[in-house]
């Protein structure tokens, strides 16, 4: 007799741990592109007229740090909740 799958292996959990996972994910890229925006008008105002690859390289180091810190936060909220850590433990031990 085969156990019940627990944590990401149970079809149903996946599906929703993923969905919470992706809803961080959403609320952080929202996060992002509004610090990337502030961060453009601070140096708009402290400059002057910022050119187009200023702009990038800012929504890029800004948004691109903020967006990877969501990301990997998610993922060990992802790893915790679903039971991958007790998992490790076990075997482990």
């Amino acid at each position: 007799m085969r156990d019940q799958p627990t944590g990401l292996d149970d079809p149903a959990y996946a599906a929703h741990a993923w969905g919470r996972f992706r809803a961080i994910m959403a609320w952080m890229i929202v996060v992002a592109a509004a610090c990337s925006a502030g961060a453009i008008v601070a140096l708009a105002w402290v400059q002057g007229p910022l050119r187009l690859v200023t702009m990038l390289a800012v929504i890029g180091g800004v948004g691109g740090s903020i967006a990877m810190a969501g990301a990997l936060m998610g993922l060990v909220f992802l790893s915790s909740g679903s039971g991958h850590d007790e998992d490790v433990e076990r075997l482990d031990g």
